[in-house]
């Protein structure tokens, strides 16, 4: 952790600067101090797996100072959190993050101001010692034995999930077929469904079930939930507590993600995100490093539909990480990919909403076209800063992260050669 002196001091010698860049909104935007109160409310959940640096199928080439284990990767993630106050949740992947002691674990998130978001199940890896493997799939297995094997893993989750305070679990299947004819697609929806149900009624009242779909890999030929119509039908079926869940990068090139998000908001059945970004699938890049403008576009819908329904921004919806790019530093990557939500998120806030709706029903494709980009051209990193100074953040994460020497202290401190658990 850094001392909180230390952020100080990085704050007074770029303070007069910040103001100028920051006085043309306090002036010009009337609602100016409920602005900077929702964009210090949102926080978004780091996933316990995304502090080490990641990998693909050809290798990994795992950085140095990783967290060696659950209590080193909260750590960072209050690191984090400290540096830029909007990242005060994390979310545990089972069981590759497993508390050997919950109550103790929820007690170290209490003191670092944290909490614990969605938990998720991994259904996707046969695990050391494991008695079925789910090279055929999990939920659709035709093998019974496998199904209550991972319907088992999943109602384990969910008690790990209670004793440390989660409200929701996220559900990710890599169930499907390589090849024609390998699959029968009604039985394994069906085998799906049943086993979603026996999972579903364990739930507590207050939980949420999130059903993420995605449209290849690891298999090739189909998903058994590949797409945002299979999660909703699923979600459908299984009753009030279950949404589906938007991971950016599931989806097939260039698919209209924000068209997407809009209906599953106005159905009630958007349960939440996981963020990142992709030049050609599901490649988990920083967020907002490839297509800033569809994240805006995205976060349009979202602030128009939810202020439709009376959501609350931060509240209502989880918002979490899913990027972990393999040639950076993760938690340099992880600060990039929150200031990015963050930026899309004020620009929206930005659009005048009542204007782009009339041009909409007057057909003035121009005027609603200029609306968004002009929105999305205000550079709002003034408002994005003022919201972490009043949080007591560091008005450059990056640059404060770098001039402490943060890597370097945790290489000192932490075994070397470790590889933190995760892909």
């Amino acid at each position: 952790m850094i001392d909180q002196s230390h952020i100080t001091k990085h704050n007074e010698e770029r303070a007069h600067q910040h103001e100028l860049r920051v006085a043309p909104f306090r002036d010009n935007i009337i609602v100016f101090e409920k602005l900077i109160q929702l964009l210090r409310d949102f926080q978004v959940a780091i996933p316990s797996w995304a502090l080490g640096t990641g990998g693909t199928r050809f290798g990994r080439f795992s950085g140095k100072g990783e967290p060696g284990n659950l209590e080193e990767k909260m750590e960072d993630v209050a690191l984090l959190h400290q540096l830029n106050r909007s990242s005060g949740a994390i979310s545990l992947h089972i069981p590759w993050d497993i508390p050997e002691d919950p109550a103790a674990t929820r007690a170290l998130a209490e003191r670092y101001g944290l909490r614990f978001d969605a938990m998720n199940s991994n259904t996707f890896q046969d695990q050391p010692g494991q008695e079925h493997s789910y090279k055929f799939g999990s939920l659709q297995h035709t093998s019974k034995a496998i199904r209550r094997q991972a319907i088992n893993h999943n109602l384990d989750v969910i008690r790990q999930g209670v004793a440390l305070g989660s409200k929701s679990l996220t559900v990710w299947l890599s169930d499907g077929s390589c090849f024609p004819g390998q699959l029968n697609f009604r039985e394994a929806f069906q085998r799906t469904l049943a086993g979603l149900q026996e999972i579903y009624a364990a739930l507590p009242p207050d939980w949420k079930l999130f059903v993420e779909y995605k449209a290849f890999e690891p298999n090739f030929y189909s998903m058994t939930v590949g797409d945002w119509g299979q999660s909703l039908l699923f979600a459908q079926k299984l009753g009030p507590q279950a949404y589906t869940l938007v991971d950016l990068g599931h989806h097939l090139a260039n698919a209209n993600i924000e068209q997407i998000v809009a209906l599953l908001l106005m159905e009630g059945k958007l349960g939440g995100f996981h963020f990142n970004d992709s030049k050609y699938g599901d490649d988990d890049l920083t967020v907002g490093s490839i297509n800033p403008y569809q994240l805006f576009l995205i976060f349009n819908e979202l602030v128009e539909g939810m202020d439709e329904r009376g959501m609350n921004h931060a509240r209502d919806l989880g918002w979490m990480i899913d990027a972990s790019h393999n040639v950076k530093d993760p938690l340099e990557d992880l600060l990039q990919s929150v200031e990015a939500i963050m930026i899309a998120y004020a620009q929206a806030l930005l659009i005048d909403q009542v204007a782009l709706k009339e041009a909409q029903q007057s057909n003035d494709v121009t005027r609603a076209q200029e609306i968004l980009q002009d929105a999305f051209r205000t550079d709002v990193r003034p408002l994005v800063a003022e919201a972490r100074l009043r949080g007591g953040g560091a008005l450059d994460p990056i640059a404060l992260f770098r001039s402490a020497a943060v890597r370097e202290g945790k290489i000192n401190h932490r075994k070397r050669g470790v590889v933190a658990t995760g892909l």
